[in-house]
């Protein structure tokens, strides 16, 4: 699945033209590495997200085309939060 699908069927990110603009400002790492909005993800995968001053890093847990609202956040495990000051 895409990154920035993902992102938004996961509602990490609520739409998926911020997502798209978010990868392709180079604000979003998958494993290390900066992601284009059509990196394929896989399960297992680590996304760090840099907010404006937050930063989250998860673990992808499934890839599911669409989602309820309800079930979005077994889409992925959140490893740390980091706050800038």
């Amino acid at each position: 699945m895409r990154l920035d699908k993902y992102l938004k069927v996961s509602r990490i990110i609520k739409r998926r033209t911020v997502a798209h603009d978010a990868a392709s400002e180079d604000k979003i790492l998958v494993n290390g590495k900066i992601a284009k909005p059509s990196t394929n993800l896989k399960i297992g995968d680590i996304i760090t997200i840099q907010y404006f001053k937050k930063k989250m890093d998860v673990k992808v847990t499934a890839l599911l085309s669409s989602t309820k609202k309800e079930d979005a956040e077994e889409m992925y495990e959140i490893i740390s939060i980091h706050e800038e000051k």
